[in-house]
């Protein structure tokens, strides 16, 4: 299963001729590359998958994607057949 996570775009540079950002992840800041989003704005919301920038939300779409995750997590479950050993026969 794959997962983008929404983040706030807290700082832009350049780093070896590539366009970065460090997003806060609700406190986890991580360094991420934001080549495929060249209109990206500090303060901006993004989708990160796997290190890269894939989209620009909103604030309110951020939120809500957030309290989702919120919601799966408190749950302590992980959606049937993620963690499953396939059987061997």
């Amino acid at each position: 299963m794959c997962l983008g996570i929404p983040g706030k775009v807290i700082e832009l540079y350049e780093s070896n001729g590539m366009k970065m950002a460090k997003v806060d992840f609700g406190g986890a800041i991580k360094e991420t590359c934001m080549e495929y989003l060249p209109e990206i704005k500090l303060g901006d919301y993004t989708i990160i998958h796997v290190g890269f920038g894939i989209s620009i939300l909103n604030e309110s779409e951020a939120a809500e994607t957030m309290e989702m995750l919120k919601q799966i997590s408190a749950l302590g479950e992980e959606p049937p057949g993620v963690l499953e050993t396939p059987s061997v026969m």
